[in-house]
């Protein structure tokens, strides 16, 4: 019984925010005190170190469920099922529904239960539940899907991965500029008598040193209230970080799936940061002393920014469907998804397209 990805949808927000639209922002670094260099020095490094030009945010009457609604839709569509046949319903986050210039996060109920309510299924069996897990969420939500089809629990999972970081930000953190909205998801099915779907997984999670490289904080602006706290980062810390950890669980991955890094022919990786991407995928290689080959590494941060879990459905379902110029997937290609986030927690799926 193998685990295939049959359907998969997203949804891009269409308020686009560039570069320049911060020129008038004032930053303060953790210490609350201003920057000596102007904004446009502080955009130009920060394109040059993120590679993102501009990011979406949702409209003011959208939320993350509702977002995350049309993104399923379509990847129910695209898989033909009938959504009364899910058995679960996955739905990875970290911030809940937030309402626009709400300084509150609404968990209750679950944003899994709103999505199935929105899509009005009926079915009780089909059982719908939040994973938080960080920016890896939607990625271990796919892991725990293909583990309820391997233990013959499921036969179709539904898997989303949406946020609205535009509503958790500080406008006065220069690390705001990283983050963005979206949505993405997709239908995991088991199927019998293919050679295609999930090949292997593997998890890592640290937490003595590395729970709070991520975390909710006071605004940096001076004098901000206490009790309002938005969503911060110990940029350096999450990049060594990742650039120890990352390379080592995709290549744990791949050895687990029997599958040659000469089969190897996309890395879909979550979308955080341009330049510790190519130097994660770079490290990765070098771990078989080989070369990164050309094309390997889809991007969508240039124009999308990073919306959390929603980066990897999203750049997934841009590549399946051809929206993503220079970039397309074969029968039989081999690639890795890999993910990195609070927590700290880390995951890769080998995957047989």
């Amino acid at each position: 019984m193998n685990s295939v990805i049959t359907g998969i949808g997203s949804y891009i927000p269409t308020e686009i925010k560039k570069n320049i639209d911060f020129i008038d922002n004032q930053f303060y670094d953790e210490n609350n005190t201003p920057y000596n260099a102007t904004n446009e020095v502080i955009i130009e490094k920060f394109k040059a170190i993120t590679g993102i030009s501009e990011r979406r945010y949702v409209k003011a009457n959208l939320l993350s469920s509702d977002i995350a609604t049309i993104a399923a839709q379509k990847a129910i569509d695209s898989s033909g099922i009938d959504s009364e046949e899910l058995d679960y319903i996955i739905f990875a986050q970290n911030f809940g529904d937030v309402k626009k210039d709400s300084i509150q996060s609404d968990l209750l109920p679950s944003l899994a239960s709103r999505v199935k309510q929105n899509l009005k299924i009926k079915n009780s069996n089909c059982v719908a539940y939040d994973i938080i897990f960080g920016c890896p969420g939607w990625v271990q939500g796919l892991i725990q899907a293909e583990i309820y089809i391997k233990a013959g629990e499921a036969k179709k999972c539904l898997v989303i991965g949406s946020e609205t970081l535009s509503r958790v930000i500080d406008d006065y953190d220069r690390n705001s500029m990283i983050f963005s909205d979206g949505a993405g998801a997709c239908i995991l099915e088991a199927k019998e008598d293919v050679d295609n779907g999930i090949l292997s997984h593997t998890v890592i999670s640290d937490t003595i040193e590395e729970a709070k490289y991520l975390y909710f904080g006071k605004s940096y602006k001076p004098n901000s209230d206490e009790n309002v706290r938005y969503i911060k980062m110990l940029g350096r810390k999450i990049y060594e970080y990742s650039l120890t950890k990352v390379p080592n669980a995709m290549k744990k991955a791949l050895e687990k799936s029997g599958a040659s890094i000469d089969d190897v022919k996309k890395i879909f990786i979550h979308q955080a940061n341009e330049k510790m991407d190519e130097a994660i995928v770079k490290r990765f290689f070098r771990l078989y002393k080989t070369d990164v080959p050309t094309n390997v590494m889809p991007m969508s941060i240039n124009k999308l920014g990073n919306s959390s879990v929603a980066t990897i459905p999203t750049l997934l379902d841009l590549v399946i469907k051809g929206n993503l110029e220079g970039h397309s997937l074969q029968k039989g290609d081999i690639i890795i998804i890999a993910s990195v986030g609070a927590g700290m927690n880390i995951n890769a799926v080998v995957y047989k397209y």
